[in-house]
């Protein structure tokens, strides 16, 4: 119902298109059909988490942005780092790298996402005390030639839903019985 153009906007908004640029060597590159190729088939496929490839780092910074009131901001690992005397030698300090929705728009998704928790494909990533928002996800392992008959099982989330502090991604690659994300990471994902 977006169209691809307006579909493609958002995909390139939440940083799909884009390495996060963390502080870590090695960031792998998204492989994604740009806006020319997103036909019908692409846009449908797209648009439900397959045929294309992102880092398990986009998509907990995109999910972040749900829970930052809409704003994309850019990931590090460490805050600060102190020498043996308590100095501080070097500090990360948060940079919002662009407003991916407003913030209307975020707090009904984190609904939408608590929903999935409550009373969706999500329940084992219930954990009792804190108001728990997230998506699950399963997807087909793409090899040089499409599917390869296995799967990613993912579940990406944060707490409390209401004023989010922590968020969490757990990725499971290749999972063997049970291959959904809500059987497979949601319940890991609860445990941690």
């Amino acid at each position: 119902k977006l169209g691809a153009a307006t579909f493609y906007k958002y995909f390139e908004a939440f940083g799909f298109t884009e390495k996060t640029g963390i502080d870590l060597p090695g960031e792998a590159s998204p492989v994604y059909h740009s806006l020319k190729n997103l036909r019908v088939t692409e846009l449908a496929s797209t648009s439900f988490g397959q045929s294309f490839r992102i880092s398990p780092i986009q998509l907990i910074t995109a999910a972040c942005a749900i829970a930052n009131g809409g704003k994309l901001m850019q990931p590090y690992i460490v805050s600060k780092m102190l020498d043996e005397d308590g100095n501080v030698i070097k500090e990360n300090k948060p940079v919002v790298k662009r407003q991916v929705v407003s913030e209307n728009t975020a707090e009904v998704l984190i609904d939408m996402m608590r929903e999935v928790v409550n009373n969706g494909t999500g329940l084992s990533g219930y954990v009792a005390g804190y108001r728990v928002a997230g998506k699950t996800g399963t997807s087909d392992v793409l090899g040089p030639t499409g599917a390869t008959g296995e799967y990613i099982a993912s579940f990406a989330g944060c707490a409390p839903a209401n004023d989010p502090e922590i968020s969490i991604i757990i990725v499971v690659n290749e999972p063997q019985g049970q291959t959904g994300g809500g059987a497979v990471a949601a319940p890991v994902a609860a445990e941690v």
